[in-house]
């Protein structure tokens, strides 16, 4: 039973989190709740994110909306600073990482309402000074935490200007990056539980497939109003957690 419950909870946060980024702050508390030690819940997470993003950017380079000459310089970038935030995770208090999240979030938030982009551009992406900044700040945070990463992504790719399905495919790059050296970190630590591991993982690919159809057929202007929506629930449970700590 506990494996059923958890292959669904892999799949319904794994298409939310492809549609509009917070699908880890569906997974963690659940997986907490079936009484899964906190660093097996995280690695976990980090090795079921690395693996549906990448087949998520897959799907959408093979239907040809986005191109690696576009996107490869992603990897590097997103992959040094996960890995790096891995590293320094050890050294950070959780009550202050839920702190950093909270800011980041509020700031997101605020910003789609001053921000006239709607997911509408058509741009070309290319390595900016935006681009490469905002990609090391929220790698850098993926490997320390990780909870509204993607939601994070989604809307530094609205500012470039980057249409919403294409916006998906980059996100899903950047999330399998950072996450690729955080979960080394967590198996060779040995903290992988992995009949738990692995059951999430099949729910997170259902997940992402099922997400990524349902993206091409959104209005792009409704994905601004889901993208705060979901950015408000997060808000209120990473306070709710702060205070609890």
């Amino acid at each position: 039973m506990e494996y059923i419950l958890l292959f669904f909870t892999g799949l319904i946060a794994m298409m939310l989190g492809t549609l509009a980024g917070g699908g880890g702050l569906i997974t963690m508390p659940a997986m907490l709740l079936m009484g899964i030690p906190i660093h097996s819940v995280i690695g976990a997470n980090k090795i079921s994110t690395t693996i549906s993003s990448f087949t998520t950017f897959l799907t959408v380079l093979l239907k040809k909306q986005i191109t690696l000459r576009e996107s490869w310089w992603i990897l590097p970038v997103s992959l040094a600073a996960g890995t790096l935030g891995g590293l320094t995770a050890t050294h950070i208090a959780e009550a202050t990482l839920y702190k950093i999240a909270i800011v980041l979030l509020i700031a997101a938030f605020f910003l789609s309402f001053l921000s006239k982009a709607d997911f509408a551009g058509q741009a070309i992406l290319h390595p900016s000074k935006t681009g490469v900044a905002g990609l090391i700040g929220i790698g850098l945070y993926d490997g320390l935490f990780g909870p509204g990463q993607g939601t994070l992504l989604l809307f530094l790719f609205n500012q470039l200007r980057i249409s919403y399905t294409r916006s998906i495919g980059f996100m899903r790059l950047a999330t399998f990056s950072s996450g690729l050296g955080a979960a080394i970190s967590f198996i060779v630590m040995g903290k992988i539980i992995w009949p738990i591991a692995l059951v999430l993982v099949l729910g997170s690919l259902s997940g992402a497939q099922i997400g990524v159809r349902i993206a091409e057929k959104l209005n792009p202007k409704h994905v601004r109003i889901l993208l705060r929506f979901v950015i408000i629930g997060l808000i209120i449970q990473l306070i709710a957690k702060a205070l609890l700590n």
